[in-house]
């Protein structure tokens, strides 16, 4: 019988029945809903899904919440973070106050949580995560002027602040010595990359897995000849394992003679252009990994197409430039598993410098894009066998 004013929603072996004017749900059958199977109610990619039950900001606000009503209708229940998610959009409060924490901008632009390309992504998971715990944060410039050690202990005294955040390193993985009185007291974490003095805990994608990932993925597209462009800073502020995974793809998946050399000269291209064209000319590469979307514009002006003779990969693939094939570094993700192991420390009265710093990795996915080709345009190959 079909019930008043509902809509019918059929899924392989189970049965849905969603009302449409009271968003309550009913289930026949035994089987319970997959998220694949909240994507096709919805009419969205099962990324879409997972991206909103995780109250991603690269999904809006009425989309979340539509999602999230048709999950909860389905009575799906597969990862906790639903519930939990549906309950507050429900009550459309925060859990009480529960302490005060510090993020620290480590950039060295004061305006990096609001204006750098990367760095507002592990802030929004930072505040999310923080917001649905009940920890309020206090924000602070790591680079502000005048600022001696001293001043900062007094100032975190003084607010209660119980444990630190790190957020923004890009050019190196040592933090100030006249911040050790800080590292000293309190639990901090670090989001993106590993310090080496202190040697804190951390929080950040998992580079290599990425790197050689997607490596995998260029080859089963058809891609012989991959090749990695990447600034050498990044590259040693993430301890080599970009060009360690790329490393491993090619010594597993090709012979040594469709093997290319890295380059890492990227910044010193961008005020010589010949030192890319002379290395993409030796290395004849069919497709790119790159952290740089002017990479694109550098092969453009070689006379050169993309996808058609050269593909291009995205180490970081982001919403701004959505027609990129690439990895997702889920970076909104590693700023909540930062925000989890801080409040797991300052929970457990843990304090100071570790003697075995604790690492948080996230994994990546791929996002399909314009800027690769097909394995049937593949056939002739790219640049050169």
């Amino acid at each position: 019988m079909v019930l008043p004013g509902t809509e019918r929603v059929s899924w392989y072996d189970s049965h849905i029945w969603l009302d449409a004017g009271s968003g309550l749900g009913y289930q026949t059958g035994m089987q319970q809903p997959t998220m694949a199977e909240v994507a096709k109610a919805v009419g969205v990619s099962k990324n879409t899904v997972s991206l909103a039950l995780r109250g991603s900001p690269r999904i809006s606000e009425a989309m979340r919440k539509r999602i999230v009503e048709v999950a909860e209708a389905m009575d799906y229940r597969l990862n906790p973070t639903v519930s939990q998610l549906m309950a507050q959009l429900r009550q459309n409060r925060s859990p009480g106050y529960q302490a005060t924490l510090a993020i620290i901008n480590a950039n060295k632009s004061r305006d990096a949580f609001t204006r750098h390309p990367t760095i507002p992504y592990y802030v929004h998971g930072c505040r999310q995560r923080a917001r649905q715990l009940g920890y309020e944060l206090d924000e602070f410039w790591m680079h502000e002027p005048e600022m001696p050690g001293a001043r900062w202990l007094s100032i975190f005294r003084a607010r209660n602040i119980r444990g630190i955040v790190i957020v923004g390193l890009m050019h190196d993985n040592h933090l100030p010595a006249r911040l050790a009185p800080l590292w000293d007291e309190f639990p901090a974490v670090v989001t993106g990359v590993r310090t080496r003095d202190p040697a804190l805990s951390f929080a950040c994608s998992d580079h290599y897995a990425l790197a050689l990932e997607a490596f995998e993925k260029a080859v089963a597209l058809g891609y012989r000849r991959p090749a990695l462009v990447l600034d050498r800073v990044i590259d040693e502020l993430t301890e080599g394992r970009f060009t360690a995974g790329f490393l491993t793809g090619q010594s597993r998946l090709l012979p040594v003679r469709q093997r290319t050399q890295p380059f890492y000269e990227v910044v010193a291209a961008r005020g010589d252009p010949p030192l890319f064209s002379k290395w993409l000319e030796k290395n004849k590469p069919d497709v790119i990994f790159t952290l740089y979307h002017e990479v694109r514009r550098w092969v453009l002006d070689l006379g050169l197409r993309v996808p058609q003779d050269v593909g291009l990969i995205q180490y970081e693939w982001r919403t701004d430039h959505g027609g990129w094939a690439g990895m997702d570094q889920g970076n909104d993700l590693v700023g909540e598993a930062a925000m989890d192991m801080i409040i797991s420390m300052v929970q457990h009265n843990e304090r100071g410098v570790p003697e075995q710093p604790r690492a948080t990795m996230i994994g990546c996915h791929w996002i399909d894009g314009a800027t690769v080709a097909g394995s049937a345009q593949l056939q002739v190959g790219g640049l050169g066998d």
